[in-house]
């Protein structure tokens, strides 16, 4: 770890730990080493440092749209943690091909399924490209929630000390038949598979597009 990330880290763990109460004991269930795929929610721009934070020791890189390196605070973070920049609605082969690197690194990679940040706190359609990246990789996915940084800064503004709980589900893989390469409503559907993981491990109002369970499937995941 360089000193610039280290300096990132001090200071963010200590600010999180005086104004932020974090129920955090799912990360147990995490492997202390990798290769592993992190799915998680998207809601506000703060998870993502706190989560980065949270997880130490463990070697954790995550995508990130390409719009955090245009602004100086924002660049030094990102460079810091090693983070991989992703330009969004679009096949970004220079991403995937870092992304490969990561996990032969035997590190975490940490993706948000939904490619853009929910802005009322409640789970967005997961895009097809995330699972298409998955698939077949012989890599354990771990589902990871968390709910409450939405509300974060709202809740300092009035002088209250918000909650932030995160939640860890079973790991799984994503298997299509051998010698079958998925296309179009396939990997919809195995993007849904997915994101109902997620979904259960939020409590009823966050579900938001995966609140029926009577559409979740799970044809292409084999759990771990």
């Amino acid at each position: 770890m360089g000193i610039r990330a280290w300096l990132f880290n001090v200071t963010l763990g200590l600010l999180f730990r005086i104004f932020v109460r974090i129920e955090d004991k799912d990360l147990r269930r995490l492997p202390q080493t990798g290769p592993a795929i992190l799915i998680t929610n998207h809601t506000s721009n703060i998870e993502g440092p706190l989560l980065y934070v949270r997880m130490r020791p463990r070697a954790t890189i995550a995508m990130a749209k390409t719009e955090l390196w245009k602004f100086f605070p924002t660049r030094m973070m990102m460079q810091a943690w090693g983070a991989i920049p992703v330009r969004r609605g679009r096949l970004d082969r220079k991403a995937l091909a870092k992304c490969a690197r990561v996990l032969d690194q035997g590190q975490f990679l940490c993706i948000a399924p939904e490619g853009t940040r929910s802005k009322d706190g409640t789970l967005l359609r997961g895009q097809p490209g995330a699972t298409w990246f998955a698939a077949d990789k012989g890599i354990p996915i771990y589902p990871m929630v968390q709910w409450g940084c939405i509300d974060l800064f709202k809740s300092l503004s009035h002088l209250h000390r918000p909650r932030v709980d995160i939640r860890v589900g079973r790991p799984f893989l994503v298997r299509t038949p051998e010698g079958h390469l998925p296309h179009g409503d396939e990997l919809q559907v195995m993007a849904d598979e997915m994101m109902y993981q997620l979904a259960e491990l939020l409590p009823p109002q966050f579900r938001g597009y995966y609140a029926d369970p009577a559409h979740k499937t799970s044809k292409y995941l084999q759990f771990v």
